[in-house]
């Protein structure tokens, strides 16, 4: 199969290159290929002439987004939109790789691929815009939402919190945003299976279970061996930052494991892989 990755240079791109091994795959990536040029883009995408592309670039820093959300829209939309566009020129399928940041967090219970859709910050709402854009513009897509992903060698969360309890006695960490972890190796596996199945439609993605910000942090310490740090759980509102994400925003992975058999494990047992492969 021959497969375009977006952002290729970034956490999931490295993971999917791994899980994909043995297809023919081509990678678009700062600063050689920038997505938010319509023409670049469409030549460079067609001049493969791909069975699939794989789109994980993004702009992810969620504050970020909120500072700028020109840069947000321009990117995690606009962006969309050239790829998708490409891939009408060579029809190819797509995968939007989205996340739980396109619901509001107020269901009170993980989320299904069906439920409404109510962003509260500028980055879930560029990518939901990245979301509708797909979908209007193609017949053959996958969108996948995922959570809270991290990687080895990645700016994420679980290297933000080993780099601070290196630094300081005592951290904290706000208890009351909820979701799933999710490692960038497992949501690629999935990926990398869903695209072979040709059964297009909407999918969540991420290691099962939930947790607070809080718990992670707890796990992550225990696992890096800085046990020893304390930790005081706070409320989101004594954490001052631009974005405000939803409280509690789990993501069910229902239509995947229903009618096509794709799984990831626990997320306590895809940390501990990740520790596993330092």
């Amino acid at each position: 199969m021959r497969i375009v990755i977006t952002g290729h240079k970034g956490q999931l791109g490295g993971a999917l290159q791994e899980a994909l091994k043995g297809e023919t795959l081509w990678g678009l990536d700062l600063p050689e290929h920038d997505i938010t040029d319509r023409q670049a883009t469409a030549q460079a995408i067609a001049d493969f002439a791909p069975q699939v592309v794989i789109h994980a670039a993004a702009m992810t820093n969620v504050d970020g987004c909120e500072r700028d959300p020109d840069a947000a829209y321009r990117i995690n939309g606009l962006g969309a939109q050239n790829v998708a566009l490409a891939c009408q020129m060579c029809n190819a399928a797509m995968v939007y790789v989205s996340t739980n940041e396109v619901f509001d967090g107020t269901k009170g219970e993980p989320y299904l691929e069906f439920d409404h859709t109510n962003p509260i910050n500028t980055y879930g709402r560029s990518k939901l815009a990245g979301e509708l854009i797909t979908q209007a513009l193609l017949n053959r897509f996958y969108i996948v939402r995922t959570a809270w992903l991290y990687a080895q060698g990645g700016n994420n969360f679980v290297t933000k919190m080993i780099h601070l309890a290196d630094e300081r006695d005592e951290l904290r960490v706000v208890a009351d945003e909820i979701s799933s972890p999710t490692y960038a190796p497992d949501l690629a596996e999935a990926i990398a299976k869903l695209i072979r199945t040709d059964h297009y439609g909407i999918y969540h993605f991420t290691n099962q279970g939930v947790c607070s910000r809080y718990d992670f942090a707890i796990k992550i310490l225990e696992l890096a061996g800085r046990g020893h740090v304390l930790v005081h759980p706070i409320t989101s509102n004594q954490y001052a930052r631009a974005s405000t994400p939803p409280p509690y925003a789990p993501i069910r992975n229902f239509c995947a494991a229903t009618a096509l058999g794709i799984t990831l494990r626990p997320w306590e047992e895809a940390l501990q892989a990740y520790f596993e492969c330092q």
